[in-house]
Parts: C-alpha cells; structure tokens; sequence
C-alpha cells in the first residue's frame, strides 16, 4: 500500500503512534469546527492517473446513467410543507455510477479494504469501529460527471460521506456545502429555502485535487457539485462504512441507485 498511499505524510500504518494519534486529532478538530476534513495528496504522485485510467474504459462501457428530478432530501413530499414549498423545490442530478462489482482488482477497492484507513476514519470520526460493506454493488462506487452534468443540492442518508477524487474537471465540478443547515432534532425549513433560493452567506466551495480524501458530515451538510465542463470527467469514487459488519442494502435500494438489483 506504501505505492499507493503517502503513509510518510498520513501515517494510516501506524495506529495509536504519536504521528497517527496527531492526524486523528487534527481531523477531528477539523471535523467538528468545519463538518469536514481533507488528506490532501492522500496518493502517492501518479497514482490518482492510474486509478483514473483503470475506471475509464469501464465507465465509458458498462456505467449506469442516473438522471432525475428531485428535491433536497430525494423525497416526493414532507407531510409539515406544503406543495410548492420553497424547501421542496425540484432540482435535476445527472450522474454514471460503477459499482464495486464491475472494477475487481482495482486500486480504488484496494484502498476502499484497507484495513488501517477504516480504522483511521473511526477513530477522526469517534466511531469505536467502521466496517466495509458486505455489498458487492454498494461497499465501493465511482461516479462520473460528464460536461453539463452535475450533482444537486441535497443531504446524505448516512452521517458521515468519505469521497476521492480520482480525476477533476477542466472546470466547474466544484464542490459547494452549508455545514450544519439542519439538525437532528431541527428541519430548519426556512434555511433551506433561502439556501435553495441563492440567499444563505455561509455556503463555502471547495475545489478538491485528484488524489484528495474528503470526509464530512453528509446528513445535516447541504451539498452539491458545481456543472462539470469541458471534455474531462469528473471522477470520484464513494466508500461506504458502516459500524456494523455485513451491511447489505435492500434489493429495491440497489434497484434505485443502480438499475439492477444484482
């Protein structure tokens, strides 16, 4: 993993060393006064380009599109707002999603079961252990955002979303957030709305490198990709953890995100 990973800068290796207990303290400063945390340079020089030319040829042939209108929280209604709502405005994403099944032998899965680095992410987050999924289709993907594609606005399903970003785009395909805009106990529908209606001050945009780990608190943080221009794609694969072991989703889940259940 050592020509993969920068283990020099971000000692994954060397659980509970004074480096490593360090890095942990410092992501999770970063973690609780910002909602998120950045390796930057997490791989080692040219490897974000060979994972990247591993995932091309198969997004180009086997990708499967996602295009949908949908509002922030990917549901049809909220009983408390009425429709036409500002909250509930529509908004379209265009994405294509490989799986883990399609990219066996990849460096992106590679590092997505690298024990150290779950246990590293537990530890930032003050999880007592993260397992990697037991689902083949959902454990590990890589999105990609062509040219007028991109993410919208919306919150995660999960509380903490880990993201690396294989290729970036010649331009746009920024990534733009609100920390903390709702909480567990409150909605917070009128900050939404001027958060969909351009008004919210305190939204930041991050212009992530290729090769950069990126980890924030995706439930209560708005999120979404700036349009993606140009001729390169956007690449960037997901891992799940969770802190159960042998976490599968549902086949109507797997149907959803990724048009077939197997």
């Amino acid at each position: 993993m050592r020509d993969i990973l920068d283990l020099d800068r971000y000692p994954l290796d060397q659980e509970n060393s004074a480096a490593w207990k360090q890095l942990v303290e410092r992501c999770s400063h970063e973690l609780a006064a910002n909602g998120m945390f950045n390796l930057d340079n997490l791989l080692r020089p040219g490897v974000a380009d060979m994972a990247a030319a591993e995932i091309r040829p198969v997004m180009a042939a086997s990708s499967y599109q996602h295009k949908r209108l949908h509002n922030i929280y990917f549901k049809p209604e909220i009983p408390e707002l009425y429709a036409g709502h500002p909250a509930l405005r529509q908004v379209e994403t265009v994405s294509h999603t490989l799986c883990g099944d399609q990219i066996p032998g990849s460096i992106v899965l590679a590092i997505y079961e690298y024990r150290p680095l779950a246990r590293f992410l537990a530890a930032a987050m003050g999880k007592s252990a993260l397992y990697v999924m037991k689902d083949p289709l959902a454990r590990a993907n890589v999105m990609s955002y062509r040219e007028g594609e991109t993410l919208n606005w919306h919150f995660d399903r999960s509380e903490f979303t880990t993201t690396l970003l294989l290729q970036a785009p010649e331009a746009g395909g920024e990534f733009e957030y609100r920390s903390d805009l709702r909480g567990d106990d409150d909605p917070n529908y009128d900050g939404v709305a001027r958060l969909l209606e351009g008004n919210d001050p305190q939204v930041k945009r991050l212009k992530l490198k290729a090769g950069n780990l990126n980890v924030f608190r995706g439930k209560n943080t708005a999120h979404r990709v700036t349009t993606v221009k140009g001729n390169t794609d956007r690449l960037i694969a997901v891992f799940s953890y969770y802190e159960k072991p042998d976490v599968m989703f549902s086949a109507d889940e797997r149907t959803g995100f990724y048009g077939r259940a197997a």
